[in-house]
């Protein structure tokens, strides 16, 4: 999912130069999307981590 992520990124900033206005509202909405996906995700990876022993 990261490199989804990183791929929509460059698509966003490589249309935001050409000045593609539409295109580039769609592929900066997915990016925050999956911004907030990835922070949740980290969030709860880092409290299930907490809990296991290394033992």
């Amino acid at each position: 999912m990261m490199k989804w992520s990183l791929i929509l990124l460059v698509i966003a900033v490589v249309l935001g130069i050409f000045g593609f206005v539409g295109i580039i509202q769609a592929a900066a909405a997915i990016f925050k999307v999956l911004f907030w996906v990835f922070l949740v995700l980290f969030i709860i990876s880092l409290f299930m981590g907490r809990g296991r022993s290394t033992r």
